[in-house]
């Protein structure tokens, strides 16, 4: 049950993230919009492929334990940690490519100090739900095969797919639309 208010309290504050993000783009939206075409929308798109495929995956991986094959749902898991670190990968060479061009935090450009609070916040959310859904496998190898318990998977889960959600609602606000 506690799960649902930590979701509930990381959604809202997303929620205020993105009020100020729009309202702040709607009185710079010159600089918004010039700033976003340093963006990388395919390394965006990509992203949210991999989130979406995780997690189809981390959902698989709770049928899996409900129908008490163990196996597959560890593979599931690994299938959708995968896609979790594949995003994690792609953000920090997204991240290197911005420092690349001089372009950081804190540099007097508020769409990039926005673009780097609200993705990095998110990425640091990615990487709780990697350690979350890490944790749950290990304790899912400790269980007897004949009595699974899917509790920590399935507060593991709806983590994750907050975690998704939020990506759904970042990509287009940051990366697409103008």
């Amino acid at each position: 049950m506690f799960i649902w208010y930590i979701i509930l309290l990381e959604g809202a504050t997303f929620c205020v993230l993105f009020g100020a993000f729009a309202f702040t783009r709607a009185r710079h939206l010159e600089l918004f919009n010039a700033s976003q075409q340093h963006l990388d929308l395919s390394a965006g798109a990509i992203n949210t492929a991999l989130l979406l495929t995780a997690s189809w995956c981390v959902a698989r991986a709770v049928f899996a334990v409900r129908d008490g094959t163990l196996g597959t749902a560890l593979g599931w898991l690994g299938a959708g940690m995968a896609g979790g670190v594949g995003f994690v990968l792609l953000k920090i060479k997204e991240y290197g490519d911005k420092f690349d061009q001089g372009i950081g935090l804190g540099q007097d450009n508020l769409f990039f100090d926005f673009y780097f609070i609200l993705t990095g916040f998110h990425l640091l959310h990615v990487l709780a739900g990697l350690l979350a859904l890490g944790l749950v496998a290990v304790g899912l190898m400790r269980q007897r095969r004949d009595a699974l318990n899917g509790h920590a998977l399935e507060t593991a889960a709806a983590f994750w797919h907050l975690v998704d959600l939020l990506w759904l609602v970042l990509f287009p606000l940051v990366y697409v639309m103008r």
